[in-house]
């Protein structure tokens, strides 16, 4: 099947505010989208490299620690990729990058109830610190994908 067949299934399957995107991203939301991209792909490699740090982060209710973090760390080295590479598709690429990082909360906050050490993190306060500046993640993402704030419209 043609790439272009693959694309039109995609979209169809799509609400149309997650479809590709034709218009040129601004610089300063393609600079985030890219930083986002890094930032993912960085704590990606770490998931490998540094797994018993991204242990401390699993809730202690879920299963299989060690499959999580391996297949969180592909998750988000694919989300950086895609983020990259893909820039007409930087709304649903987007969108699926604020899923995960809304997703991985949880192990922020187990990280703070359970006081388990990583990342350097060694204290309450900035595990807590942590938590709390989950929702710049979120916002990060969605402004690095268009997705919020929209972005302004030039006046004709």
């Amino acid at each position: 099947m043609p790439v272009a067949g693959v694309e039109t299934r995609i979209v169809a399957l799509l609400p149309a505010w997650l479809g590709p995107v034709d218009v040129a991203q601004s610089w300063p939301r393609r600079l985030l989208r890219w930083a986002l991209g890094a930032f993912l792909a960085t704590a990606g490699m770490g998931h490998f490299t540094n797994a018993e740090e991204f242990l401390a982060q699993v809730p202690p209710y879920l299963p299989e620690p060690e499959l999580l973090v391996a297949a969180s760390g592909v998750v988000e080295l694919l989300l950086a990729a895609a983020l990259i590479l893909l820039p007409r598709w930087r709304r649903a690429v987007g969108f699926a990058a604020l899923l995960f990082l809304i997703a991985v909360t949880p192990g922020n906050v187990a990280q703070y109830t359970e006081a388990r050490d990583a990342f350097g993190l060694n204290s309450d306060a900035a595990r807590l610190t942590r938590v709390l500046l989950s929702p710049l993640l979120w916002v990060w993402a969605s402004a690095a994908a268009d997705l919020w704030p929209r972005p302004r419209r030039p006046v004709s």
